[in-house]
């Protein structure tokens, strides 16, 4: 029965950390986008973050954040939250799960310890930027 079920492969959905400036903090900081670089839209989208790990010995979570958006057109990015800078020493952790038709997709998207930094950048497609790019 088990190999009667199909798993769909998410493919040409990404997340991408770009850092911005951000006048309330007068700072840089990293924002991440979800990235539809696909022909098709994404209906009923969900993202779960969380951030955990260790930090000078000393086990470290954060509370879950769910962003919930209607659909995602083609070729399109939207931002999905902030990540402050102590939180970037932390695996930061983001479960997708959006409808293409009737087909449920989901996927767990890791931006581990200490990727998120300005030596990791590469350009970001659709944003035409320099970002951190986790597939």
């Amino acid at each position: 029965m088990k190999k009667d079920i199909i798993i769909p492969q998410v493919e040409n959905v990404f997340l991408a950390a770009v850092q911005e400036w951000n006048d309330d903090f007068m700072d840089k900081v990293w924002n991440v986008y979800l990235v539809n670089d696909s022909d098709f839209i994404l209906d009923s989208v969900m993202v779960v973050s969380k951030a955990f790990g260790t930090i000078d010995g000393e086990m470290k979570k954060t509370s879950l954040l769910r962003h919930a958006f209607a659909q995602i057109v083609p070729v399109t990015v939207v931002k999905v939250e902030m990540i402050e800078k102590s939180v970037l020493e932390l695996n930061n952790e983001f479960m997708v799960t959006y409808f293409i038709g009737n087909t449920l997709y989901d996927k767990k998207f890791t931006f581990v310890k200490g990727s998120i930094s300005e030596q990791a950048v590469e350009e970001v497609p659709i944003l035409f930027v320099d970002g951190v790019i986790v597939r």
